[in-house]
């Protein structure tokens, strides 16, 4: 009987040396950071992301580029779009990336003007051959071309908002902050701080004119509520809005391109007497919840569930940011965790979300930046 033993363990040794040596399991997913570099931030960084534990672990940085505070991923997942968010006294731009998703390298490839002041946001059509950026100092935006090896051109196409609204401190011209498609990609739509509208083109890429407006060529809101992110559910039949300066979140009707208001609900307490600064909006990759972040006094994450008959909002609660000024979060692509950029604190906050409930529960995972603004993922090879 002790010879079978032996034999059996000279077998399993050569097994379990091996298994001791084997590469660790790869990261599901990239997560990269979009920052101001005003202060000690270097640029864009990269961060491999768990999973399974939302554990992180840093990658690399892709230093030299100004203020990269939002950022677009390719539909191919090999190239990244940043704005260089500088104000009147430098003229704004877009830079291009390559991405390497075996090794979690970016390698800049050029810089073209964004066609206005303070870039904020930057998008992709679905075929990657257009890059759109919201100005939002400027007031415009704008749409670039993607040559074959993905770099930027110069602007073909920029659309100069105009007009202002009640609030004479932040409204006293245009102040476009998104630049959002269409769940079919044949709109775009355009929040607008400055005018309290949301703008509806028409886009076509193989058209000279890649942008025209569409009939009804806005989505008006109330005076003083500063529209400035909008995302459609994955039904494709409602689209919902932040409002930056009341608070408030919008659900729309959507069909062929025109928003129908359904429902105002706000995210602050009845009678907040704070600041309030609403900032970024995501849906549970399931529909089932909607998210927003609330910057000023209350610093947190709002969620409310989805009516799957109606799209309607019912609020379900909230959970503190785990830092200051909630500029941007985002949902990873499995569901179950939550990421938190605060941009005046300087870190990044994993949660833990209950994809029955929607509730977040911090795990305990914070990564410190420098005032980080912009979070996306891509898929690890």
């Amino acid at each position: 009987m002790r010879k079978l033993y032996l034999i059996a363990g000279a077998l399993l040794l050569p097994w379990l040396l091996s298994a001791q040596t084997l590469p660790e399991k790869k990261s599901d997913q990239y997560l990269l950071i979009g920052t101001y570099t005003k202060q000690t931030s270097e640029g864009i960084y990269v961060y491999a992301f768990n999973a399974e534990t939302g554990e992180v672990k840093h990658i690399s940085t892709a230093t030299g580029v100004d203020n990269p505070s939002y950022l677009a991923i390719a539909p191919d997942k090999k190239h990244v779009y940043s704005v260089n968010e500088v104000g009147a006294e430098r003229t704004g731009s877009v830079s291009a990336f390559t991405f390497d998703a075996s090794t979690g390298q970016l390698q800049f490839l050029n810089k073209q003007p964004s066609g206005g002041d303070g870039p904020c946001y930057i998008n992709t059509d679905e075929n990657g051959s257009h890059v759109l950026v919201g100005n939002y100092a400027g007031g415009s935006l704008s749409v670039l071309p993607v040559q074959p090896d993905g770099k930027v051109g110069a602007p073909l196409q920029t659309i100069q908002h105009t007009g202002s609204s009640v609030n004479k401190k932040r409204q006293e011209q245009p102040h476009v902050h998104c630049v959002e498609f269409s769940p079919d990609h044949q709109f775009l739509y355009v929040p607008d701080l400055g005018i309290d509208k949301v703008g509806i083109y028409k886009y076509d890429p193989n058209s000279a004119l890649l942008l025209q407006e569409a009939n009804p060529s806005y989505a008006p809101l109330p005076p003083g509520s500063g529209p400035r992110h909008i995302i459609f559910h994955p039904k494709g039949k409602w689209a919902y809005l932040i409002h930056e300066l009341d608070g408030k979140v919008t659900m729309f009707k959507y069909d062929t391109g025109r928003l129908t208001p359904i429902q105002n609900i706000s995210t602050v307490p009845e009678a907040f007497k704070g600041v309030i600064s609403g900032a970024d909006i995501h849906i549970s990759p399931d529909g089932k919840f909607l998210y927003v972040s609330n910057r000023g006094t209350l610093n947190n994450i709002v969620y409310y569930a989805i009516d799957q008959r109606s799209g309607k909002l019912q609020r379900k609660g909230q959970q503190a940011a785990g830092g200051k000024t909630p500029r941007n979060f985002m949902i990873d692509p499995s569901g179950h965790f939550l990421l938190v950029a605060n941009q005046d604190s300087d870190n990044i906050v994993v949660f833990k979300r209950n994809i029955t409930t929607g509730a977040l529960k911090p795990t305990g995972t914070t990564i410190e930046v420098s005032m980080p603004v912009c979070l996306k993922m891509i898929p690890a090879e």
